[in-house]
């Protein structure tokens, strides 16, 4: 029989130590897999007791992910979250996801490299003239 929890009830359980969060209408206590997050405690802790459905659907995760979510799935919700409902947890609301542009990395070299590439150059042809003529 899978237990039911009013989205009240849900929204109490927002520390590190009584950790739930809703993923669609599953509500899953992630409390014990806090340390365990790839992507660092802050994040869960900022969507306690909230629904986590965005922001886990935006960020990606693997099918090893969504199965090891299951694992922690504790009943469902009535009710509407939507009064906290999380706008993402992690997303920057100031990016356009739909209109960017690469941008590759900008390397930075130094101004010596060619010099010092011109010096071990000179260093090496007057070893091997020595070594070769001598």
């Amino acid at each position: 029989m899978t237990n039911i929890y009013t989205a009240e009830e849900v929204t109490k359980h927002n520390q590190e130590e009584d950790l739930w969060i809703v993923y669609k209408d599953g509500v899953y206590d992630i409390t014990k897999f806090l340390k365990e997050h790839p992507g660092g405690e802050e994040v869960l802790v900022s969507l306690g007791g909230q629904d986590a459905t965005k922001c886990f659907d935006e960020i990606g995760h693997t099918v090893e992910a969504i199965q090891l979510r299951e694992t922690f799935k504790i009943g469902t919700v009535t009710g509407s979250l939507s009064g906290v409902q999380s706008s993402g947890g992690v997303q920057d609301t100031t990016i356009d996801d739909d209109n960017w542009e690469y941008e590759p990395p900008k390397r930075e070299t130094s101004p010596w490299l060619p010099v010092i590439v011109a010096v071990g150059v000179a260093i090496y042809a007057f070893i091997f003239y020595y070594l070769w003529f001598s």
